[in-house]
């Protein structure tokens, strides 16, 4: 699982389905069957995987934190260099319902059916020392804000995580500076949501952001 990109490989949204499909009659997947099956995708199937419950319309309350933080773990090792990955054996056993991870690929397959012909392998910057270490701060960042108990706010992060993953698994640089400029407008967001709590109180704010959201 040492190589981050190759040019010979399956697309992530085939790589979800191929998960998918591996499920036959088995009631759920764990993070360990995703983490033992992706491959060359390492950093970021697993970033798109913990992110789509908070990113996509994928009803599945509960899961910002401890996924948040799981995500944080994986962007401490991309910022440090490390080539495999790694999570905590007792996060290997979270499993995900096979109903719920079959929404999951669907929002992705969506996603993709509007925006794959946009993605491809370009500006491989991303695949770099530098450029992990670039995602890998927006990743922990975003990850820090996801875990936040702010109501109605996990979505911005978890996209933000959620674009970068699928840069870094098409090795498109383009895709991963959307992320980055998607980040700082997530990072304004929640610096406008801080400054309502302080001038507003914790009602004001949350009166604010359900008219927003």
């Amino acid at each position: 699982m040492a190589a981050f990109m190759s040019d010979d490989r399956e697309s992530l949204s085939h790589c979800l389905n191929r998960l998918l499909s591996s499920l036959d009659d088995a009631d759920g997947i764990t993070l360990n069957d995703v983490f033992s099956q992706v491959g060359d995708k390492g950093f970021g199937v697993l970033l798109v995987v913990l992110a789509i419950p908070s990113a996509l319309p994928v009803p599945a309350a509960g899961y910002s934190t401890p996924f948040g933080i799981l995500i944080a773990i994986l962007s401490l090792q991309m910022i440090f260099g490390r080539s495999t990955l790694w999570l905590p054996s007792r996060a290997k056993k979270i499993k995900l319902k096979r109903e719920l991870f079959r929404k999951m690929v669907h929002s992705t397959n969506l996603f993709f059916s509007r925006f794959e012909h946009l993605i491809k392998p370009r500006l491989r910057w991303i695949g770099s020392r530098l450029g992990l270490l670039i995602l890998g701060l927006l990743v922990l960042i975003m990850a820090c804000l996801m875990i936040l108990p702010i109501p109605l706010t996990n979505t911005a992060p978890a996209m933000v995580i959620f674009v970068v993953g699928v840069g870094l698994s098409e090795d498109d640089g383009i895709f991963a500076g959307v992320a980055c400029v998607l980040g700082l407008l997530a990072v304004l967001l929640y610096a406008y949501i801080i400054y309502l709590a302080l001038t507003r109180g914790v009602e004001g704010m949350e009166k604010v952001l359900e008219k927003i959201f």
